[in-house]
C-alpha cells in the first residue's frame, strides 16, 4: 500500500521515452522523416515541446539514428530548449531495440514508462495527461480510436477470409504507458523467447498476461511516415496554427 500512496501524493515519477531512431523509407526521401519540418521547426521537435510542457513528464529519453545524436543535441535538444531531455542514445536495428534501450537507460528511477512515437507530433497535453492518470489506477495503457471502416482478413489471391466486427476493432496509437518493471521485462523476455517485430510495446505486455486498458485517443495524433501523410500534417498545423491564435 505504500507503494500506491506514492502515486496518488505526486512523487510518481514518468519518463517519457521517444523512439526516433528510424531512416524514414516510406517516406521516400534523403532525409529522416522526424527531420522534416513543418512551418519551420523539425517534426520532431514540435513532438519533444509538447513533453516538455506537459506536467505529468518528469523527465525524456530521446532515441535519435546512429550517428545522428551531436545533430539531435545541438539542433533540436539545445536550440528549443528542451531541459527535460536527460538523455540522448542510439537506436537499435529494429523500434523494438531502440523502446528497450531507451527504457533501460532510464534507469529504473522512474515509476511509469511512456512510449510515443517521435513522428506522432501533434500529441496534445490533455491525451498525456490522461494517458498518465490511467496507468497510475490501470497499470498498462494504450491509447486508440474505433475503426470507421469494416475491416476483413485478406488471404491468398486477395479472397476474403474472414469480416471482424467492427464494434471490437480499434486503431492503435501512441502513448503507450506502463509500470517500468513490467515493460522492462517484457522487452527483456522478448529477447529470451524471440519475441520478433513487435509492432507495439502493448503487444509484448499482453504476451506476460498483463490487462491492457484502452484509452480514446485523438484524431488528431496521426504517424507522419509517407508524403501524404506528410501533407495532412501540414494541414493540421495550419490548423493548430489558426486554433492557438483565436
Amino acid at each position: 500500500m505504500v507503494h500506491q500512496e506514492n502515486v496518488y501524493n505526486g512523487t510518481k515519477k514518468t519518463v517519457a521515452v521517444i523512439p526516433a531512431a528510424g531512416m524514414g523509407l516510406r517516406m521516400g526521401g534523403s532525409e529522416a522523416k522526424q527531420f522534416l519540418e513543418l512551418e519551420g521547426k523539425p517534426m520532431l521537435a514540435l513532438t519533444l515541446e509538447r513533453f516538455q510542457n506537459c506536467p505529468s513528464i518528469d523527465s525524456i529519453v530521446l532515441v535519435a539514428p546512429p550517428g545522428q545524436l551531436e545533430f539531435c543535441q545541438r539542433t533540436i535538444i539545445e536550440q528549443y530548449g528542451f531541459n527535460k531531455v536527460n538523455k540522448v542514445i542510439a537506436g537499435g536495428e529494429r523500434r523494438q531495440d531502440s523502446v528497450r534501450l531507451g527504457i533501460e537507460v532510464s534507469g529504473g528511477e522512474y515509476e511509469l514508462v511512456l512510449i510515443h512515437d517521435g513522428v506522432r507530433p501533434f500529441i496534445d497535453s490533455a491525451l498525456i495527461e490522461r494517458a498518465v492518470s490511467a496507468a497510475i489506477k490501470d497499470r498498462a495503457v494504450i491509447t486508440a480510436l474505433p475503426v470507421k471502416d469494416t475491416v476483413k482478413k485478406i488471404g491468398e489471391g486477395g479472397f476474403v477470409l474472414k469480416t471482424y466486427e467492427r464494434e471490437l476493432m480499434w486503431l492503435v496509437q501512441t502513448p503507450q504507458v506502463f509500470r517500468y518493471e513490467d515493460i522492462l521485462k517484457a522487452h527483456r523476455m522478448a529477447i529470451e523467447e524471440e519475441w520478433d517485430e513487435a509492432t507495439d510495446d502493448a503487444f509484448l505486455i499482453e504476451r506476460m498476461g498483463i490487462p491492457v486498458k484502452v484509452i480514446r485517443g485523438s484524431e488528431y495524433n496521426i504517424k507522419v511516415t509517407t508524403p501524404g501523410d506528410m501533407e495532412l500534417a501540414g494541414y493540421l498545423m495550419e490548423k493548430v496554427n489558426k486554433d492557438n491564435s483565436k
